[in-house]
């Protein structure tokens, strides 16, 4: 797979500390973070990013995970961050893992994203040809993606996220592609490289249930992770429990420090 040139994304950073990165999902921006960052503000310096083709940032030519992760690197050291926590929800929960094999994190949090690509394939396969086609269709099959998994999420929140949400087709199809393109067994060799990378440590964090059995596959390929599921609480669960996700994360990074 061929990867892009980093850029420099367009960012805001807050708080002292140690260093914290937030990556937003998909269709999303760094805003999407704003009722977290006062919190994680008074422990941390905060570097919030805007991926590639989302909010403030530039689209590029190639969306594959180690040029999004490329790019946030690039914006972390051109800011003077070293080993940052970082923290990804949804796609940027992928980018938050890739950015284990570009750069030296002293851990990640990975918010409601499975790394089982081919999962995600077969759950998604049914809509690509919506994804594909008129813009309209294009809208729907975003919202039908989006609205079956706000869970317990409050309105006033669902619609923050919603009026927050730019969804760009050639983005979201340039991230998508590879795994709409890939087979079954050539996402698991991508996630295998992916996670071969990953030697920090690792919270794996879900609103939404990924099953038993997941557990058992990310630690065959990621030793140093921690499976948590907060039951029933959507896929954003950091923004349903704002507070307990704040200090879920404090926690466990201090626990990396004992």
């Amino acid at each position: 797979m061929p990867y892009g040139v980093a850029m420099l994304l367009a960012h805001d950073r807050t708080g002292s500390g140690p260093g914290l990165v937030l990556v937003h999902g998909i269709t999303e921006s760094r805003h999407t973070w704003d009722p977290l960052v006062s919190a994680f503000a008074e422990h941390y310096d905060v570097l919030r990013v805007d991926l590639r083709g989302h909010g403030a940032s530039a689209p590029g030519p190639t969306y594959d995970p180690i040029t999004l992760a490329s790019d946030v690197a690039e914006t972390v050291d051109a800011a003077g961050m070293r080993a940052p926590l970082v923290v990804g929800h949804s796609l940027g929960g992928i980018v938050a893992s890739a950015y284990a094999a570009v750069s030296r994190p002293r851990a990640v949090v990975n918010v409601d994203q499975p790394l089982r690509l081919a999962d995600f394939k077969a759950a998604l396969g049914e809509l690509e040809p919506m994804l594909r086609g008129d813009r309209n269709s294009f809208e729907a099959a975003i919202s039908m993606v989006f609205d079956a998994m706000h869970g317990p999420l409050s309105d006033d929140e669902v619609a923050r996220v919603r009026a927050l949400r730019r969804p760009d087709q050639d983005v979201v199809l340039g991230i998508w592609g590879t795994v709409f393109s890939s087979t079954a067994d050539e996402l698991d060799a991508t996630v295998t490289a992916l996670a071969g990378a990953i030697t920090i440590p690792y919270l794996s964090l879900h609103g939404i249930d990924p099953g038993e059995a997941y557990g058992h596959w990310l630690h065959q390929l990621v030793p140093t992770a921690t499976v948590e599921v907060w039951p029933d609480q959507g896929h954003y669960p950091h923004l349903v429990h704002p507070a307990r996700f704040v200090q879920r994360v404090i926690d466990f990074d201090h626990l990396r420090d004992l």
